[in-house]
């Protein structure tokens, strides 16, 4: 074969340069556009501020509704107040109840009698969070359930038959 005409393998590799450069180009244009309105930059040349890149990104991700409970998890303290704080622990939130761990049977009574009032001032804050109500636990007896099944009777305690 004489060197001017190409061969098999140089036509092969044309082709595929050819075939990856395209797909390069259709790889920068998707993740162009996966950033809402179409690049980082505001109008002009401006760049958007860090925040409402994260923003916009968590709200197409669907990841609000758990960072907005993460947010009230962490501001606890804050929301609820230092004294309040010291004697309480949130557990969780499952199925919009906020599940509040007192120390003691007089911090969890008091809060129960409290709850009107932080529920709104919750809805008001948290509006995001999905929170319809509050339950606080008072500290109990430990249990000796572990697992989903139980036999009746008195179980480890029991050991005089």
């Amino acid at each position: 074969m004489p060197s001017g005409e190409p061969g098999f393998a140089s036509e092969a590799y044309l082709r595929a340069k050819a075939v990856w450069r395209g797909s390069a180009v259709r790889r920068r244009k998707r993740v162009a556009s996966d950033v809402p309105g179409g690049r980082p930059f505001g109008g002009g040349r401006d760049p958007r501020a860090l925040g409402e890149v994260l923003n916009s990104m968590a709200s197409d991700m669907g990841w609000s509704l758990e960072l907005e409970q993460a947010r009230l998890i962490a501001e606890w303290a804050e929301f609820a107040g230092d004294a309040t704080a010291e004697h309480t622990t949130v557990v969780g939130i499952s199925n919009g109840v906020l599940q509040v761990q007192c120390d003691s049977t007089t911090w969890a009574t008091e809060l129960r009698r409290l709850r009107a009032e932080m529920l709104t001032r919750l809805l008001r804050d948290y509006p995001d969070a999905e929170v319809r109500d509050l339950r606080f636990l008072a500290p109990g007896a430990p249990s000796w359930r572990h697992g989903p099944r139980t036999v009746r009777g008195r179980g480890p305690r029991d050991t005089y038959g």
